[in-house]
């Protein structure tokens, strides 16, 4: 014969370990959700930006002093901020190419680098809808709009919406107005 009551106090128990580990998951959870901050800014990190110059002097560290790694040299290319120190960025384009750039290089205008060729850019945030126009790869455009998986942008006088998962510059679970 099974005994209920006995049952019973251990479900109470299970139910309140159950219960307590729940709240500690939700804890750590809400801490880990928490958006990282750069400690000059107080803006996100990371974050898109795009290259304000035409010209840009990418350096080993934080200052005037460290040696110059490389030059980017495409107006408007987006980058993404990983770190801050100063007036100076740390940032990283779409290949992992990166080091410390002086802010006065970039802007918050942001822009989007269209990663499959080709690319349709359709009238509506939709696969079936005409076709505005297509871009190549490695075209920058200015990006708009940004709904859970498409996002509005505009190259060459053109518009149009493309999925995020073609172009790079926008977060995965970015939304804009």
């Amino acid at each position: 014969m099974v005994r209920r009551a006995g049952s019973v106090s251990w479900r109470k128990a299970a139910g309140k370990f159950l219960c307590s580990f729940l709240v500690v998951l939700c804890l750590v959870g809400a801490a880990h959700a928490e958006v990282r901050r750069g400690p000059v800014t107080n803006l996100p990190l990371p974050r898109f930006v795009s290259l304000k110059a035409s010209k840009a002097n990418v350096r080993r560290g934080p200052s005037l002093t460290h040696r110059i790694d490389w030059i980017f040299t495409r107006r408007d290319m987006p980058l993404v901020v990983t770190a801050e120190h100063g007036h100076w960025r740390r940032v990283q384009d779409r290949d992992g190419a990166g080091g410390w750039v002086h802010y006065t290089l970039l802007s918050g205008n942001r822009t989007v680098i269209v990663d499959s060729d080709m690319l349709p850019l359709n009238v509506r945030p939709e696969a079936d809808t005409p076709i505005a126009a297509q871009l190549e790869l490695g075209v920058v455009a200015n990006l708009d709009k940004c709904l859970p998986e498409w996002c509005r942008i505009a190259a060459g006088g053109y518009k149009g919406w493309a999925r995020k998962s073609d172009i790079w510059g926008v977060g995965a679970d970015e939304l804009r107005d």
